[in-house]
């Protein structure tokens, strides 16, 4: 299983900001080892953000995005205390979930 996420959820105004580091080396399939063979592409293909039931956030990765990405979503709806659930899936099927409490 791959490194936790970093969720950090905070609301003001009515309006929660969602800030999240996932730990994935999103290889593209375009770069080689030392050994001159190509490295089998890895990355996420979606991200999905939960909170009290309802999907929040939905979106779809490729591999040109950078590894370790940085997501950055603001929804309304959610509460001091509701928790955020945020779940990856990747190309060779890796999913990763975690949680955090909205501040």
């Amino acid at each position: 299983m791959s490194d936790p996420m970093r969720v950090r959820a905070s609301e003001s105004g009515g309006v929660v900001d969602v800030k999240v580091l996932m730990k994935h080396d999103m290889e593209t399939g375009q770069r080689k080892d030392a050994s001159g063979k190509v490295i089998p592409a890895h990355f996420i293909t979606t991200v999905t953000a939960v909170c009290k039931g309802k999907t929040v956030f939905e979106g779809q990765f490729g591999p040109a995005v950078s590894k370790d990405p940085f997501l950055n979503f603001k929804f309304k709806g959610g509460a001091k205390g509701d928790a955020v659930t945020i779940t990856w899936v990747d190309n060779k099927n890796g999913k990763r979930t975690d949680e955090a409490k909205i501040s």
